[in-house]
């Protein structure tokens, strides 16, 4: 657990016994937590209380769904938001990235995991609080357009080679096991096999061309990225 003051997080979902084991392991894992049943009181909430850290926001409820909330708090805030849905629909995922959602957890899910991914949010939105951008080497990110140049030339990337860039560029230096990657770039609860991540790194260091090869294999571990 990161050292803190009781982070509050509002958590938004109208099956009250949702919210409810929710927000006892939250509670538990040592945060204060708010809740609202619909979309128009999780606005009202959030407008009351000016400093929640996280929101963690159900898709589909009734009188204002998530995405509309979604684009609401976006107008006026870059708060890490968690989204939960019952549809592990990738167009649901694409539409709340550009949205600006940090995290996507289908339901039904471990709330150890969401408690995991809570705690993994807020210490990257600590550490990176200033920190929209990355830059390594000649590679330059750019979080909150989703842009990748190199050297100065923008490169296209799918959301996963985007988040796995970025997770190198971040821990660059650092052997990082195909299991750390898998938790952090796909979800906790991945059942995949490393294949899955090889594929990946295969690709993200063809688009990066000569710059690829900063991306280092590991026998047997994993990958490091090295500037």
């Amino acid at each position: 657990m990161i050292e803190m003051d009781r982070l509050k997080i509002l958590v938004v979902d109208d099956e009250s016994r949702m919210r409810k084991l929710v927000r006892d392991f939250l509670v538990k894992a040592g945060y204060d937590v708010l809740e609202a049943g619909d979309g128009e009181e999780a606005l009202d909430v959030f407008f009351q209380q000016k400093d929640i850290a996280l929101v963690v926001l159900d898709v589909m409820m009734p009188k204002m769904d998530g995405w509309q909330v979604c684009r609401e708090l976006r107008s006026y805030s870059k708060i890490p938001i968690i989204m939960l849905t019952a549809r592990g629909d990738e167009q649901d995922e694409l539409q709340g990235f550009k949205l600006g959602v940090d995290e996507y957890i289908s339901k039904p899910f471990s709330p150890k995991i969401l408690v995991a991914r809570v705690e993994a949010i807020l210490r990257r939105a600590g550490k990176n609080a200033e920190e929209t951008s990355l830059s390594c080497g000649g590679i330059e990110i750019d979080r909150e357009a989703h842009r990748v140049l190199i050297d100065g030339e923008e490169i296209e990337l799918s959301f996963k080679e985007f988040e796995l860039l970025a997770y190198f560029v971040e821990n660059r230096g650092v052997a990082l096991s195909r299991e750390k990657i898998l938790n952090h770039v796909w979800n906790y609860d991945y059942f995949g096999d490393a294949r899955t991540i090889d594929t990946h790194v295969k690709k993200l260091r063809s688009k990066m061309g000569g710059k690829g090869d900063m991306i280092k294999t590991i026998w047997g571990m994993g990958y490091k990225l090295e500037a």
